[in-house]
């Protein structure tokens, strides 16, 4: 099977025991890594630091450590640790997640076996605090043309489930900054220019939540950036005007005017399993 580089990325609010977790959970993967990638977008913790020296240094040729001065956002942590990643499939995965033992093997397998396919994700559950305390899961549309039309109203990847070629990812300019919705907005340039999806319908990835998840993705500034991404695929026509238009009240209804524990009550109720 194609080797493969894992791409992940910490910062100042990231904590060494889940790190360790989510490490551990690709260092023991049936098709293991021939690179780790690990993006320190700027400071963070001296537990954590000591920590990613330790593995670095344990095994040189698998680790490459990225250390940014300043902390970028996600989106251009990933972008430069992109240019470090040495093989030609990318995949991803938070910090704090966990990968089921097979997760890559399943995912190189499909994108060794279709030559076509860019990017194959997968489904996910989500937990708080430990693995046994699952909270939800999300479920995300397979074929291709499903996911271009689940597209039109939400993310149609987990990011965090991720494995992509890199020269895709390269042809649509690669990763850039948008506030948080930069996986979105990188699937959208994706597929302007022609790149082909699917995901995995199994739950291959364990997602940490928390409490503060639902607040996360409420207020203005949330609701401007997701608004201005659909405005982004109305221009390039990914989108109709109803389509919009139709985008924008649900997010302003849910994002602005609804509190927290009701956002919290519809996402679990509309937005997940």
């Amino acid at each position: 099977m194609s080797n493969y580089s894992f791409l992940t990325s910490c910062y100042i609010n990231s904590k060494a025991n889940e790190f360790k977790i989510a490490m551990d959970s690709m260092l023991n993967q049936t098709l293991p890594a021939e690179q780790i990638v690990v993006v320190c977008d700027g400071q963070i913790s001296e537990e954590l630091s000591n920590l990613i020296d330790e593995y670095s240094s344990n095994n040189q040729s698998l680790f490459t450590v990225v250390k940014l001065e300043k902390n970028q956002g996600l989106g251009l942590a990933l972008r430069e640790g992109t240019e470090f990643c040495r093989n030609d499939i990318i995949v991803r995965m938070d910090m704090d997640d966990i990968c089921v033992a097979d997760r890559c093997e399943k995912q190189i397998k499909i994108l060794d076996e279709n030559s076509e396919i860019d990017v194959v994700g997968s489904n996910i559950v989500e937990f708080i605090d430990n693995v046994e305390n699952v909270v939800g899961s999300r479920v995300v549309a397979e074929e291709h043309e499903q996911i271009c039309e689940y597209m039109k109203a939400r993310c149609p990847f987990n990011h965090m489930t991720v494995a992509m070629r890199k020269k895709a990812l390269e042809k649509a300019d690669g990763y850039k900054h948008w506030w948080l919705n930069e996986d979105s907005y990188l699937w959208v340039r994706m597929y302007l220019v022609g790149c082909k999806f699917y995901n995995i319908q199994e739950n291959l990835v364990m997602v940490r939540v928390g409490k503060e998840m639902y607040a996360r993705r409420g207020g203005y500034k949330y609701y401007k950036s997701e608004r201005d991404l659909f405005k982004f695929m109305y221009k390039n026509k990914v989108i109709n005007w109803f389509e919009y238009q139709k985008a924008k009240f649900i997010r302003f209804v849910v994002q602005v005017l609804m509190t927290n524990s009701v956002r919290q009550w519809f996402f679990k109720k509309f937005a997940r399993n």
